[in-house]
């Protein structure tokens, strides 16, 4: 009998949907259920930050699977479940408490509760998991906002919409822009 499962996807904002990342999340959890012989029902994909834990498809995930009876989520990694311990700790124990298996395709370690409860070892590997996880989302944090410092030092502002209009030809451009404004009127004349 073919094991049935969700696969789930998370990038951290809207930006990244039209990156390569929820791509690559498709193709490692295909690649991983094709080998193992498991069949993805769907994917749920959440842009959402890893530090927290009320997402809008992840808990429409869990709901699906209360009423149809597919019990495994199948995620490409545990830094793309969660990049914050206690927030994984905490959407693992939803799982587990609805006696639903996680599956991170780059270890195809299942996440269950007869495996924790039955491998101390594998419960320390799951949370030192989110340890880095969580350091490495600390880490770039760290390195983003020295950049935009950075930035913001060298050229007076890094964040928002940048300004138009305020280099020679940018200027040049815009006061064209408005005299056709003003002249609209005269041309529709003649035209």
């Amino acid at each position: 009998m073919t094991t049935k499962a969700y696969g789930y996807v998370r990038v951290s904002g809207q930006g990244q949907l039209k990156g390569h990342g929820p791509e690559r999340q498709r193709d490692d959890i295909a690649a991983f259920t094709a080998r193992n012989g498991i069949e993805v029902v769907a994917v749920y994909q959440d842009a959402w930050t890893g530090t927290e834990d009320d997402r809008p498809e992840f808990m429409a995930m869990l709901e699906a699977m209360m009423t149809n009876g597919v019990r495994t989520v199948v995620v490409e990694s545990m830094d793309r479940f969660a990049r914050d311990l206690a927030v994984q700790m905490q959407l693992i124990a939803k799982l587990l408490s609805a006696d639903i298996t996680l599956i991170p395709a780059n270890t195809g370690q299942a996440i269950s509760t007869a495996t924790l409860d039955d491998n101390p070892m594998l419960k320390a590997m799951v949370q030192i998991q989110g340890v880095f996880a969580e350091l490495d989302k600390s880490l770039t944090v760290r390195k983003l906002r020295k950049s935009r410092e950075a930035k913001r030092k060298a050229d007076g502002r890094c964040e928002g919409r940048k300004p138009f209009g305020i280099h020679d030809d940018e200027a040049a451009v815009l006061d064209r822009i408005k005299q056709l404004r003003r002249n609209k009127f005269r041309y529709r004349s003649w035209v």
